[in-house]
């Protein structure tokens, strides 16, 4: 190459680096909201929402079937139908292919059903029965180049408010679903592994109970599955070369009592963050992974649950201002954190973002002080989206006045730092929605966006919100880089 084609290409390069850089995520605005009637008069309840890019469409899974919507516009472009399956739990799409997941509607403890539709018909591939996983598949997720689907299948004994678990406790299980042959292949489990670590959660389960998975996010390179065994407060790996768990990490847990740990543990008619001798059991739910220099992090959603029949739950007593914050049966923990965390491979804390959650939305007057005394904003979804260089993580925020998401700068893992708060609460003209459920980032024509799936309370407030993260190109922009390299093509032509 001559030295004159080398400036050449410096020169362009230059002039695309001059371009202005996307503005900061503080210029985020709510480009729509959408709702409507499912079943009767009933919302629906939009719960997952997944991407698919080839029609610029979102994919929202309710209990009943799947809302169709532009990814750009909210128009309602369909809905499928799928209650013939079962009650539908999730919903992940890898090219044009979406693969649902369904529980039994009949006894939640039986085996579940996974099956899998072309986004271009809509309809299940052709030549496609309903694919047999676990007990209770509640999410799945393919691994990067699309070869294998995961189904993390909690195994939930069947329960009632204040009904205690039955004898049967499923045994919760990752299925490893080959694609191309559409055929479960490994269904690894998490007895039988040593745990590392300590605080493992298995205090609020009743003995002899098993692991329940809840979430998994595959590392970039495709090389392992990190799941979220929620109520153990524990993190299980998979190893995918051979399809098999190689470890069981305890999560430990979280000293409200320390500096930047405050949190409100009173439901009352102020807002008050203290320090308090309580730890909490981080117990995420939603995870994500990314690689910085090579390592690969984790990212989760430090939610805390309880178990739905209730019989792990107290509260702290005595007379101190903690006093009626819940706890595990035994009074030694808090469930969840409050708060999102950044691990490592091995699961080694290597950020925690604190009290900010909730003093962030205490702040935007936000903060539902009904939920002090339990969980806080309750972090539960979990998004990651790299933007100009800079990688964000986008934390949705269960349990606020209106729907919120926080966004956190987690460039450098160990000092990730906070950005700003986004809330669908009806201004604007946009409709007011509650209880972000699940969270997804995308990009469509260099510009990023972020879809919150917004289950709703009581029927009420459910529906599905676009938030656009960057701004469109400006034409004059383009227009001049354009007349730039014309004028660096005509000189190169002439030399």
């Amino acid at each position: 190459m001559s030295a004159f084609r080398r400036s050449l290409i410096a020169a362009a390069t230059g002039a695309l680096l001059a371009l202005p850089a996307a503005a900061a995520l503080d210029s985020a605005a709510l480009r729509w909201t959408q709702t409507h009637a499912g079943a009767g008069s009933t919302p629906f309840l939009s719960e997952i929402v997944s991407f698919e890019a080839a029609s610029r469409t979102l994919w929202v899974s309710g209990p009943s079937g799947v809302d169709v919507l532009d990814a750009l516009s909210g128009s309602r472009l369909g809905f499928i139908d799928t209650s013939t399956y079962g009650g539908l739990n999730s919903i992940a799409i890898h090219g044009t292919t979406a693969a649902l997941a369904f529980d039994n509607t009949t006894d939640r403890r039986l085996p579940g059903l996974v099956v899998l539709y072309d986004t271009t018909t809509r309809a299940p591939l052709a030549g496609t029965s309903p694919i047999t996983v676990g007990s209770l598949p509640d999410m799945l997720t393919f691994t990067p180049d699309g070869r294998k689907l995961l189904v993390a299948n909690e195994g939930t004994p069947n329960a009632v408010a204040d009904t205690a678990y039955g004898v049967l406790d499923p045994v919760g299980s990752v299925s490893i679903i080959d694609v191309a042959s559409r055929k479960v292949v490994a269904m690894p489990v998490f007895g039988g592994i040593t745990p590392t670590a300590s605080n493992m959660g298995l205090n609020v389960r009743q003995p002899g109970m098993d692991w329940e998975p809840e979430y998994i996010a595959v590392s970039p390179d495709g090389s392992r599955a990190f799941v979220t065994l929620q109520e153990n407060n524990a993190l299980g790996i998979i190893d995918l070369a051979t399809n098999s768990t190689v470890a069981v990490v305890g999560l430990g847990s979280k000293d409200f009592n320390l500096p930047g740990n405050q949190i409100d543990p009173r439901d009352s008619a102020s807002v008050a963050f203290v320090n308090v001798p309580v730890r909490g059991l981080y117990m995420p739910d939603a995870i994500a992974t990314y690689t910085v220099a090579g390592r690969t992090y984790t990212v989760m959603a430090n939610e805390g649950d309880f178990r739905e029949d209730n019989a792990d739950r107290t509260t702290v007593g005595g007379s101190g201002i903690e006093s009626r914050l819940r706890v595990t049966t035994d009074g030694r923990f808090a469930t969840g954190a409050r708060s999102f965390s950044i691990r490592n491979e091995a699961g080694d804390l290597v950020y925690d973002s604190g009290a900010i959650l909730d003093q962030a939305a205490a702040a935007a007057g936000l903060y539902d002080d009904a939920r002090s005394r339990d969980k806080g904003v309750e972090p539960e979804g979990v998004a990651l989206l790299a933007i100009d260089g800079r990688t964000y993580a986008f934390i949705g925020l269960e349990r606020t006045l209106s729907g919120s998401v926080a966004v956190f700068d987690i460039t450098d893992p160990a000092s990730a730092s906070f950005v700003r708060l986004l809330a669908t609460d009806g201004s604007g003209g946009f409709a007011r929605l509650l209880r972000p459920e699940g969270l997804t980032a995308f990009s469509v024509d260099g510009v990023a966006y972020l879809a919150v799936a917004n289950e709703g309370a009581d029927g009420l407030n459910a529906g599905t919100a676009v938030w656009q993260l960057t701004p469109v190109p400006e034409p004059g922009t383009w227009a001049m880089l354009a007349a730039g390299l014309a004028v660096l093509a005509g000189v190169a032509r002439r030399r």
